[in-house]
């Protein structure tokens, strides 16, 4: 099964395209779908499926080839992040914050930083973190209270940083820390290894979902950094370089939306059709029915809004954040509620762990959280629509 390939004439893949996604599709239907409840039931990070998917060249999509990178587009990335999530939404997820850390050393990082880094990372030899969000600062990034102090050729970084994906677990951590003044332009970005005396990380959290990758805080205690480890080698860009990393993020997770609510489905609609009732298949009860053709125009709704934003996004389009928040904010949405109306299919056996859905409700729940939450997505989209009013003659 191919979410693209088999979505019919209107999918719109060439030969290229067409091996793109049949190679993500079929390194998640061997790699990562036959472990994925094992995983799930056992709190695995599968580093080792991570690599072999780097080998794909799946560790650094949409970065230059010049230093390791695959050199696709963004439009590749939402098709491949949605192929692995039909496997696995978890491990999925996790691979779109290590693209969105590897494209932003590789798009902002100097050239010795880039020739540094982005080799390792497009290998995944080096697994990298995100590190934004504060215990006081989630949707308030630009608040965020991280300091970096200058002290000669080094900064000193004290701060806590809150729900980060792969702490402890990964290598490198892309870490935003503030050099200046209140607000954003007081914010820069830095490079800290795993080793770097001072870092640690908190007891890994408990979560509802997204079982297969840890998550803890990253500590920072007095932690000396060179100042060439500053992304960039520039201050106060900072907030900036997570904002614009943040665009391809949020199409990422949208498209491990997709991926998962596209399982969900497939799933669903077997399901009725061998399950009887009342002396016939459940899908000839029109009810089920009509619940099965909402769900596949959700699905073909949430597919053409991603292609249509990661297509705005490859060209640089003047409306690309809108773009990203509007199909983050509407797929995020849309597919969790099909993955709810999958399990709701099911009845009973849906609430039970081997059949797989209630995993991909759980999974799927959180998208709807990170990467900015959708009530911020709307924000963002509020903001856009009045100042284009306000600007109006």
């Amino acid at each position: 099964m191919s979410l693209f390939t088999d979505a019919g004439p209107g999918a719109g893949l060439d030969s290229d395209d067409r091996v793109i996604v049949e190679t993500a599709a079929g390194f998640a239907a061997k790699k990562l779908a036959p472990f994925a409840l094992e995983w799930d039931a056992n709190n695995h990070f599968p580093l080792d499926e991570l690599r072999e998917a780097a080998e794909l060249g799946m560790g650094a999509i949409y970065c230059s080839d010049d230093v390791g990178g695959s050199g696709l587009r963004r439009l590749d990335g939402v098709r491949i992040f949605a192929e692995l999530a039909y496997a696995d939404p978890a491990v999925a997820a996790f691979l779109s914050i290590h693209n969105m850390c590897t494209w932003m050393v590789d798009h902002y990082g100097t050239d010795e930083q880039r020739a540094e880094w982005v080799p390792k990372l497009a290998t995944m030899e080096t697994v990298a973190s995100y590190c934004l969000t504060e215990p006081g600062a989630g949707s308030d990034a630009a608040a965020l209270s991280t300091k970096a102090i200058a002290s000669g050729d080094e900064y000193v970084l004290t701060g806590v940083k809150q729900f980060i994906s792969g702490a402890g677990s990964s290598d490198l951590y892309v870490i935003m820390a503030r050099t200046g003044d209140a607000g954003p332009k007081g914010i820069s970005t830095f490079l800290l290894d795993k080793d770097t005396p001072g870092l640690s990380f908190g007891a890994q959290e408990h979560k509802m979902g997204w079982h297969a990758q840890p998550t803890a805080q990253v500590i920072l205690d007095e932690v000396r950094v060179p100042a060439d480890r500053l992304l960039g080698a520039t201050e106060g860009i900072g907030f900036g370089i997570a904002m614009n990393g943040l665009n391809g993020g949020r199409l990422n997770i949208a498209a491990s939306s997709l991926g998962g609510a596209q399982a969900a489905y497939d799933k669903a609609a077997s399901y009725v059709a061998t399950r009887k009732a009342f002396g016939k298949a459940l899908l000839d009860e029109s009810t089920i029915r009509f619940t099965l053709a909402d769900m596949a125009t959700g699905l073909q709704t949430s597919r053409l809004m991603l292609e249509h934003a990661a297509s705005a996004l490859d060209a640089n389009a003047p409306d690309k954040v809108e773009q990203c928040a509007m199909a983050k904010r509407y797929v995020t949405d849309t597919c969790f509620t099909i993955a709810d109306a999958a399990l709701q299919l099911h009845g009973g056996y849906g609430y039970l762990s081997e059949y797989g859905i209630e995993k991909i409700v759980r999974d799927l729940r959180v998208h709807r959280i990170l990467e900015g939450t959708n009530e911020i997505m709307r924000v963002v989209l509020g903001r856009s629509i009045a100042s284009r009013f306000h600007s109006a003659p």
